[in-house]
């Protein structure tokens, strides 16, 4: 058995490496940690291990992915739903799991539905 340790990365196929770049930066900070090539690009958390490689060829959307999540640092749903949609996401729903276990669910531009977490 392997025992692992964390997740290391998610890879997400995109239409337009650019546009999505963009979106994940100005959506949620994230910082660009290198390029391969001219069409996939690693970003990451300011001063965080986890990784989202944006990879631009087919197929594209959250074909078997049903969401993945972001805890967000300040804990406010509304501001950081706001950012996301002056980003290019869309916003879908929001309300609690369970009492005080709250969330937000968005899009990105290709459709990948990401849930936000207050911490």
């Amino acid at each position: 058995m392997v025992k692992a340790r964390r997740l290391y990365h998610i890879n997400l196929n995109v239409t337009d490496i650019e546009r999505s770049v963009r979106f994940y930066r100005q959506a949620f900070g994230l910082v660009e940690n290198f390029r391969e090539g001219p069409r996939m690009v690693f970003l990451s958390p300011p001063g965080g291990d986890d990784v989202i490689t944006l990879h631009q060829t087919n197929p594209v959307g959250p074909q078997g992915v049903a969401h993945f999540g972001f805890e967000i640092e300040d804990g406010n749903l509304d501001d950081a739903v706001a950012a996301v949609v002056k980003a290019g996401g869309k916003f879908l729903s929001q309300g609690a799991h369970a009492p005080g276990v709250l969330y937000a669910y968005i899009e990105d531009p290709d459709g990948y539905v990401i849930e936000l977490s207050p911490a």
